[in-house]
């Protein structure tokens, strides 16, 4: 079935379409969730949530707006940066040891080692060190931009910038 049938199908409540969704998406999807959380039943709890969200929420996309993957992966961003923030998360993770945390660039289940699923390891390689930072905190970690200009020593005003900057690099080569 082709993609745009698959959505109108998920968009009519066919449960089938929805399972190859699932097929075809969760992966990815769990991958991205998982380099944000680094907990593996959180983040299969959140990926759970995030399918039932889709399915609940399929109206709601617009190809017009984007490109349904993206809708998908903007609901499982959502959704792990509000697990991060929640009051139940931070005092959990108060309870772990420093060594627990690794930085996302450098661990062995970072986003930018897994995107390749989903085809864009090409254009990530393609952006400098401070552009790969920049996407890392503010988009895969959840940092605000002052969180950002603390962490990078920064200006705020540089931030901004350099993140406008960054996303259209990364979306003209997309694009092309």
């Amino acid at each position: 079935m082709q993609q745009d049938k698959l959505i109108e199908e998920l968009q009519a409540g066919n449960q089938k379409a929805f399972e190859r969704i699932y097929e075809l998406y969760s992966h990815s999807t769990y991958g991205i969730i998982f380099s944000i959380i680094k907990d593996t039943s959180i983040s299969e709890e959140i990926l759970q949530d995030v399918f039932i969200k889709i399915w609940n929420n399929a109206s709601s996309y617009n190809p017009d707006k984007g490109r349904f993957f993206t809708w998908v992966l903007n609901i499982a961003r959502n959704a792990s940066i509000d697990k991060i923030r929640s009051k139940d998360f931070k005092n959990k993770k108060l309870n772990l040891k420093s060594d627990n945390f690794v930085d996302i660039l450098e661990s062995k289940t970072n986003f930018f080692g897994t995107i390749d699923a989903i085809g864009l390891q090409k254009y990530i390689d393609a952006l400098g060190a401070t552009c790969k930072s920049l996407i890392d905190l503010l988009f895969f970690k959840g940092y605000t931009q002052k969180e950002t200009s603390e962490e990078l020593q920064m200006p705020l005003g540089t931030v901004k910038t350099k993140n406008k900057v960054c996303i259209d690099k990364l979306r003209s080569k997309v694009l092309r």
